[in-house]
């Protein structure tokens, strides 16, 4: 060889699974973009195809057609990128000079620049918004010379250059040792660079690669294991040849002629470097035996990897080589030799394309077809290629490939060879399309599951047919296509109820309560609405609303029901998403109790079919007609409030303060004996009763407190106290009264600790309260305090960290405090914190308000009720007494965020006898307020003219009780907090959505041995290197488990010993949480299960007795019959159960979810309201995700009674009807939790990703 070099490649490559990560990710669309409706609008009009252009992205193209429908071209390989001003530009990586000196490319869909020479530190950045990966050199950089896309760094050590590639979504990195002489210097032995970023943390990835992750874990950039390769094989240097024919004697030789330091060629010697991530550094160790061997040909490349896509695509050989993210073409097929002619030394390969759902998502997919394009073939004649779809793949996918799940199609093709033939043979797009003649095609039915939902990812292989056939071997470009035809697809309608008279108003009332109709005609209702894009400003869409109502044979709920109704609006044609339709039923039966329900209904036409589609239904709303009933009653409002008129709504009083009504019966009635009213705030509001002081007399009611600002409504109806046919108290049709309320005051302090992060010395957290003086907190005692990234508002968060970093004791000592008293404790008040205590060996405070001797008020945890605690004391002195009030349980569990909120309350006036304390947690109150003065008749509300403090108290005039944990979220309100403020605050608001925190993640597919690992990101701590909860890990049973896989690793169960578990729980879960599993079904073993078998995916167990706190399980109720379901169970302290909540599926488990990874999630939330079954208002219900959807299948979704968990969290089994077992027949790749009930638009984003 003339020279030589060894090209060893440093990478972090990069994908992305967000389809929107552009530097101009944000860029506002430009007016002129074209919307759906419009679009299609301008496509009927013309009869040909216009493009939705505010729908394009860097990946995908949408077009409006004539017919109505939508078609979606979605490529592997990005096609265009995104400027600032929201241009769109062609794909141009040439790299350029910034005017900062640094260098990069001209157009591509990250924000990538490469060093201009100087500190090594600054060797390559690499971002998406907000979060920015930084790498960097051990030593200084020479400046790089400019080649196209390549800046070279020459001699960074002696006889080694370093090059850096951009790429369209990413880079790669080549470090080419030239000589021998170079290989042997030591700093090669470990190649060595540091690792930051901004809100991105650098963990290990599957199969030796390496991700840069976000706050939930999910994998912003990603790369393989490197690998490095010498250039023993005889086309190593240069171009290789392209195939042809040569003289007799001689072997051919078959390759690209773009390859340069892209690929190991034929015969090379190659080694992969697994990637060491640790410490704010990522490293490979060559090998070096390859390295420095004797018989080392230089130079050596390593595979190099792109990044930062919507999809991903692979190309795997059985020799072990692999190609992630190649950005060439590459074969399939087997490489070997035939009819004189060379391709390899006999080694398959195989072709992978992943496709997320993208803007498919919640689209009824009509057709679909699969695009290749094939740029060589090993002779004229076709060959068969076969689509097939796989499971899922990642930068860890081996030899042989995922598993094969199910046949797309395939194609008997020939191209590529341009004038070698006659014909001739052009490169050739190769299109996959259902054969309507071939049933085991299913391309359009397997992508309609994508866009469901049921699937996570779509996986496409790519193979010849006969894989023993070398001329059967073709080339394929690396960008693919999946091109879709689609319409929307209907969703659940909204504003479902019925009219009970004459009037407007609509209202859904449950069995327990249905709503009273005094006529025999009733009107009903239902908003119409697409699933997704549901009232985004355009009317997409052709809908229709279909009713449907039943009766009861008894006229009671014990009765049977049947249908006796049914209508449809419009009457024709079809109306657009967001439509009110409403329709009166025919002629009922007077005293008969009905329900009904209703759907959404869609409408297609496409290549000349057409058909229509249908939402689930609605919940059932239920009436009962009763002409006798009291008629509608009449309501005057009084001070403070005013009713809300057409042209004047203003807002008077605020939340808690009481407003006067006064109810009067309907002229047309005359023997009204009592009343009954409710605030609409939800459907589950409580309702209040007063009785008539004489028949028919009007009632004036002073204590209608509204609960939240803004408009308000006030729902009354009148009773004559007879009983209906089931024996409860007969209520009239509701009347409805609109008034505004006036917002509340701000907090006085508030106090977020988002102020710095560990290491950043900064000692002082803002109040960034919004009435009177700010009171800044001071943090005291360097030692044992400090900011943590444990913080509730999640990615971006800090919290305060008191003491428990220290093991001494008497080191135990800090807390903050405020300059000057920031409560005034003679007047009502509300304080609200979020705590995290990590000991429970001794009292803990939260905050106290202390004065000369002790404390006026103090939110703690009290060792001996073994409780939180909200507590006053009657007066300031050394031995006063302490008035408490109390959490309802014992043992609140450690290491959990738990929301504690206390209120005192003067009641507006002087008269101390009837001042009431109260705790609230997580939302809910504890017990009935305790009137101080029944508990301490020497009670005075005393001020407290000291700091307020947090972390610790004041008795008998020493300081102490330190906290030891995280405290976050501190808040104070000069008044009374409403329980639905309460609840709001509870919410933690972020960006007008409720804010969630990881506290849990184990991750199977970088674990390895007998244990699942945690993930270790903590995106807001560059030097931290754990995830920052450390739960620690998921330990395997001793059998019938496995960290495994033929192509890459999971946790594989057996089904009937197999788990993991940890010690739970890792929320507090009479709060609100998130759980999240992605999982694979085994369809073989699960249906080997007798019929009632429950698979349990995850579980926290309850502290007594064999059940689960929560569980996501799959369970088979009938042969061949799988259903999804997530689950809360409250037990007593026997362990026996008094209480459930659970949601299912909507359709059974689908034929494409099996032996495929999908997304399972479960969410509880805390302050759903819903009706209890004494029919009171209740808060806390369950919801059950499949992918991004909501699946709106069960009808017991509320949870009476709270529970907390204890013991056991288990993946793969869990305990459940009294026994503990039922294991999972299937595999796993994470499980994460998080505290704060997410709603439909975070699952989508923070879990199932659908644009990746």
């Amino acid at each position: 060889m003339l020279g030589g070099a060894i090209a060893t490649e440093m990478l972090l490559s990069v994908v992305s699974p967000v389809a929107s990560l552009s530097p101009a990710a944000h860029a506002a669309v430009p007016a002129s973009a074209l919307s759906e409706g419009s679009a299609s609008a301008r496509a009927v009009a013309s009869g040909e195809p216009v493009e939705v252009t505010s729908a394009r992205t860097e990946y995908s193209q949408t077009v409006a057609n004539p017919d109505g429908t939508f078609t979606l071209t979605q490529s592997t390989e990005p096609q265009r990128a995104r400027a600032v001003d929201g241009t769109w530009h062609d794909i141009d990586v040439t790299l350029q000079r910034y005017p900062d000196g640094r260098v990069g490319p001209k157009s591509a869909v990250v924000e990538l620049s490469f060093s201009g020479g100087g500190s090594g530190s600054g060797m390559l950045t690499m971002g998406r918004g907000e979060q920015e990966l930084r790498l960097g050199w051990p030593g200084s950089l020479p400046a790089p010379t400019l080649d196209g896309a390549t800046a070279t760094y020459s001699d960074v050590f002696a006889g080694v250059d370093l090059q850096l590639t951009a790429t369209a979504e990413g880079y790669r990195e080549v470090l080419v040792v030239k000589t021998a002489e170079a290989a042997a210097n030591p700093e090669l032995e470990k190649i060595k660079l540091t690792a930051t970023g901004d809100g991105l943390s650098v963990v290990p990835g599957a199969g030796g690669g390496v991700r840069a992750v976000d706050a939930d874990g999910n994998a912003v950039f990603r790369g393989p294991a490197g690998r490095m390769w010498d250039s023993a094989g005889e086309d190593a240097v240069g171009a290789r040849t392209q195939f042809r024919s040569v003289p007799s004697g001689k072997q051919r030789s078959l390759s690209d002629t773009k390859d340069e330091l892209a690929q190991p060629g034929e015969g090379d010697a190659t080694a992969e470097l697994p990637v060491t991530v640790g410490n704010g550094s990522v490293s490979v160790e060559p090998d070096l035996e390859l390295l420095r061997g004797e018989k080392t040909a230089y130079p050596v490349f390593i595979d190099p990897s792109v990044g930062l896509g919507a999809s991903e695509w692979t190309k795997l050989s059985s020799d072990g080589d692999r190609f992630w993210k190649f950005d060439e073409p590459k074969g399939v097929g087997l490489c070997g030799n035939a009819d004189g002619y060379y391709c390899g030394s006999g080694y398959r390969d195989r072709m992978y394309f992943e496709f997320g759902a993208s803007k498919l998502a919640g689209k009824h997919v009509l057709d679909a077809t699969f695009r290749a394009y094939e740029t060589w073939s090993f002779n004229c004649t076709p060959y068969w290629v076969d689509l097939e779809r796989t499971d899922n793949i990642s930068e860890g996918t081996r030899w042989p490939g995922p598993k094969q799940l199910d046949q797309m199609g395939d194609r008997y093709v020939s191209a590529g060879r341009g004038d070698l033939c006659s014909p001739e043979q052009p490169n050739k797009w190769i299109e996959f399309n259902d054969n309507p003649d071939e049933p085991d095609e299913n391309l359009t039915s397997t992508v309609r599951s994508l866009a469901d939902g049921k699937i996570s990812r779509l996986t496409l292989m790519l193979r010849a047919k006969d894989e023993g056939e070398p001329r059967a071997w073709k080339r394929f470009d690396s960008n693919a296509e999946l091109k879709v035809w689609y319409a929307h697809k209907p969703g659940v309608p909204t504003s479902v109820g019925a009219i009970p008279g004459t009037g407007t108003k609509a209202q859904c009332r449950s069995s327990s309560d249905p709503l009273t109709v005094t006529v025999d005609t009733p009107t009903v209702q239902a908003r119409v609405q697409t699933k997704v894009e549901a009232h985004e400003g355009d009317e997409e869409g052709s809908l229709q609303a279909e009713f449907v109502m039943q009766r009861s044979s008894t006229d009671t709920n014990s009765g049977s029901w049947s249908q006796v109704w049914s209508d449809y609006k419009p009457d024709s044609g079809w109306d657009p998403d967001g439509t009110l339709e409403k329709t009166t039923t025919d002629k009922r039966a007077d005293g008969g109790l009905y329900r009904f329900r209703a759907r959404t209904q869609s409408h297609w036409a496409y290549n000349g079919k057409s058909g229509d589609l249908f939402s689930p239904y609605s919940a059932w709303c239920y009436l009962r007609i009763d002409s006798t009933a009291p008629r509608v009653p009449d309501i005057v409002p009084g001070a403070p409030y005013t009713e809300c008129t057409a042209n004047d709504c203003a807002a008077h009083g605020g939340p808690g303060k009481p407003g006067t009504f006064t109810f009067k019966p309907n002229t047309a009635d005359k023997d009204v004996k009592a009343y009954r009213w409710r605030l609409l705030t939800s459907d589950a509001d409580a309702t209040k009763r007063v009785s008539a002081p004489t028949t028919n007399a009007s009632v004036q009611v002073k204590d209608v407190k509204p609960g939240l600002p803004g408009t308000q409504t006030l729902s009354v109806e009148a009773s004559d106290l007879k009983l209906d046919k089931e024996g409860r108290v007969r209520w009239g049709p509701p009347a409805e009264l609109a008034f505004k309320v006036a917002a509340a005051p701000g907090p006085t302090g508030r106090w977020r600790f988002d102020d710095g992060g560990p290491g950043s010395g900064l000692t002082v957290a803002k109040d960034t309260g919004e009435v009177g003086t700010r009171h800044n907190l001071v943090l005291r005692d360097e030692a044992g305090t400090g900011w943590s990234t444990l913080a509730r508002r999640g990615a971006g968060d800090y919290s305060l960290r008191l003491n428990d970093n220290l093991s001494d004791p008497s080191r135990q000592v800090g807390y903050a405090s405020t300059d000057g008293a920031a409560v005034n404790t003679q007047d009502s008040f509300t304080v609200s914190a979020w705590a995290y205590l990590t000991d429970a060996s001794t009292n803990h405070v939260v905050l106290s308000a202390p004065g000369e001797y002790g404390s006026a008020l103090t939110l703690y945890y009290s060792t001996a009720y073994k409780k939180w605690v909200f507590n006053r004391t009657d007066r300031d002195k050394n031995d006063p007494v302490y008035i408490r009030s109390l959490a309802d349980a014992e043992s609140p569990p450690l290491r959990v965020w738990t929301h504690l909120t206390g209120v005192f309350d003067t009641q507006n006036d002087a008269d101390k006898s009837n001042d009431t304390i109260q705790l609230f947690i997580n939302g809910r109150p504890q017990g009935d307020p305790i009137v101080l003065a029944d508990v301490a008749p020497t009670y005075e509300p005393w001020t407290a003219d000291r700091n307020l403090m947090i972390g610790r108290s004041k008795v008998a005039g020493a300081y102490g009780e330190y906290f030891l944990g995280r405290v976050d979220e501190i808040a104070v309100w000069q008044d009374t907090r409403t329980p639905e403020q309460i609840r709001e605050e509870d919410r933690l608001d972020k960006d007008g959505v409720p804010a969630n925190e990881l506290v849990a993640h184990w991750d199977a597919t970088i674990s390895q041995g007998s244990q699942v690992i945690e993930s270790p990101e903590d995106p807001d701590d560059p030097a931290s290197t754990t995830f920052p909860y450390r739960h620690g890990p998921m330990t395997l049973s001793g059998s019938g488990a496995a960290l495994t896989g033929e192509d890459a690793t999971a946790l594989v169960l057996n089904g009937s010993s197999g788990y993991a578990s940890a010690t739970g729980p890792v929320v507090d879960e009479t709060g609100s949480f998130t759980v999240s599993a992605r999982v694979r079904l085994n369809k073989a073993l699960l249906a080997a299960k007798p019929v009632g078998y429950r698979g349990l995916v995850a579980a926290q167990a309850t502290p007594v007795g064999k059940e689960s706190s929560w569980a996501l399980w799959v369970e088979k109720p009938a042969e061949n019959v799988y259903w999804w379901k997530f689950g809360r169970t409250s037990v007593d302290s026997n362990g026996k159960v008094t209480d459930t909540a659970i949601d299912m599926g909507q359709e059974p488990v689908g034929d494409k979810e099996w032996d495929t990874w999908v997304d399972v999630t479960g969410v509880f939330d805390s302050g759903l309201p819903f009706t209890g079954s004494d029919g009171s208002e209740r808060f806390g219900a369950a919801q059950l995700f499949i992918g991004q959807f909501a699946q709106q299948g069960g009808d017991d979704l509320g949870l009476d009674t709270v529970q907390r968990g204890g013991g056991s969290l288990s993946a793969g089994r869990g305990s459940g009807g009294g026994a503990t077992g039922h294991y999972l027949p299937g595999d796993l790749a994470k499980v994460r939790v998080w505290v704060g009930a997410m709603t439909r638009d975070q699952v989508m984003s923070q879990i199932a990703q659908p644009t990746t």
